[in-house]
C-alpha cells in the first residue's frame, strides 16, 4: 500500500479511536522508511496517547526538539547503547538521517555500542546485542497486572471446580 493511503488510513484509525491499529500502521511504515524521521514522530504522538513516555523517547530520540522526560524514559528502558540501537530501528547509515542533529544522536549511539562491544558495529548488524546481558525494563501496566490476576482467579476456580468434583465423585 503506497505511504500516502497508508497515512490517510493511520489518519482515520486515530479518528475512529482505533489507536492500537494506527500505531501498527506507522510501525510498518517505519519499518519499510526508516529514514522518515516525520513517521517516527507521528509514532511518538501516537504513544503519547497511551501515555508510554519512553516510547516516545524512542520514537522522538532523533528529533532536536524531543521532550527531555521522554528521552531519560527511553534511555532508562533501554539502558544500553545496543538495546538502543536496537530499538531505533535505524538501516543504513547515519547520512540519510536528513538532519545534523539526527545524524549525531545516531553515531553518538553507534560509537558507544562499538566502544562497549569492543568491535566496529553498524546500523544494519544483526548481532549488535550479542554480548549484551540485560535486558529494557519494562514497567508494570495495570493492563498488565490486571490481565494477571485475572489468570490467577481463573486458575483457582479451574482447581476449585476440579477439586469440588472430585470430592462429589468420592462422596
Amino acid at each position: 500500500m503506497p505511504l500516502r493511503e497508508t497515512l490517510a488510513r493511520v489518519d482515520a484509525d486515530l479518528a475512529a479511536g482505533r489507536i492500537p491499529v494506527a500505531r501498527q500502521r506507522l510501525r510498518g511504515l517505519i519499518s519499510s522508511f526508516p529514514h522518515d524521521l516525520t513517521l517516527r514522530r507521528r509514532l511518538a504522538e501516537v504513544y503519547r496517547l497511551y501515555g508510554d513516555a519512553a516510547e516516545a523517547g524512542r520514537w522522538m530520540y532523533l528529533e532536536e526538539d524531543r521532550n527531555a522526560d521522554e528521552t531519560a524514559a527511553f534511555e532508562a528502558r533501554y539502558g544500553s547503547p545496543g538495546w538502543r540501537m536496537k530499538a531505533l530501528a535505524w538501516q543504513g547509515p547515519e547520512a540519510k538521517a536528513g538532519t545534523a542533529f539526527a545524524e549525531e544522536q545516531l553515531v553518538a549511539v553507534r560509537t558507544a555500542c562499538a566502544e562497549k562491544l569492543g568491535h566496529p558495529v553498524d546500523w544494519d548488524d544483526r548481532d549488535v546485542l550479542e554480548g549484551e546481558h540485560e535486558t529494557p525494563s519494562q514497567p508494570w501496566t495495570v493492563g498488565g497486572v490486571l490481565a494477571g490476576v485475572g489468570c490467577l482467579v481463573a486458575v483457582l476456580a479451574f482447581l476449585a471446580i476440579w477439586v469440588n468434583g472430585l470430592v462429589a465423585l468420592f462422596d
